[in-house]
């Protein structure tokens, strides 16, 4: 377990088009309240085993508990760690175009869910234009996005603003000024954000 405390801020260094035209980028990978007194950063890598570790174990808790009880706004940020993970970026492509179809938890899920189908595959590429389908995606929006590499130089940003966080594995989680990296067990999440929570809402 390692878990670095630093006085340091996730910023996403160049906005994406749609982000341009006054719409927040984050939105579409943002679960929870604006208003929630925590707000955490998860940096992830699709093809990161450990990474779907969290997805399947943890992170339906802290949905249940702390995400849907107004305590915590829970940002994605994609960390594709490509040298040991060649198919992570085409896995966040498929996410992020989902995305901007009012989709990308649903396509969360399901890469996640088939992880080891696609992981392994030399060209990832047809396997996951496949869930296209399973998501009941529109093609002739979906397609071109994958196509095209529309979501490519949005995944770069969100690594350059993840890395410049400190985390350098993943899943890491930015928390309040605080780095934790690795799947975490529950206990250690409740720990951190009950606290965190106690101090924040004190009167």
């Amino acid at each position: 377990m390692r878990i670095l405390m630093a006085g340091m801020a996730l910023v996403l260094t160049t906005a994406p088009a749609h982000a341009q035209r006054g719409t927040d980028p984050l939105a579409m990978r943002t679960k929870g309240s604006a208003s929630a007194p925590i707000t955490v950063y998860e940096m992830s890598d699709f093809q990161c085993p450990f990474c779907k570790r969290h997805v399947d174990q943890t992170f339906p808790i802290l949905e249940k508990e702390y995400i849907a009880t107004g305590k915590v706004r829970w940002i994605f940020i994609n960390y594709p760690l490509v040298s040991i993970h060649p198919n992570a970026v085409p896995a966040a492509e498929l996410a992020m175009c989902a995305g901007r179809q009012g989709k990308f938890w649903e396509a969360h899920h399901l890469v996640f869910r088939t992880q080891r189908v696609w992981g392994p595959l030399k060209d990832p590429g047809p396997f996951l234009a496949s869930l296209v389908d399973s998501l009941r995606l529109p093609k002739p929006a979906m397609l071109p996005c994958l196509e095209k590499g529309e979501a490519v130089q949005e995944i770069r940003t969100d690594a350059e603003g993840a890395a410049r966080t400190g985390a350098q594995s993943t899943p890491s989680f930015y928390i309040e000024g605080g780095l934790m990296a690795g799947a975490q067990p529950i206990e250690l999440f409740r720990h951190i954000l009950d606290s965190i929570y106690a101090v924040k809402t004190r009167r």
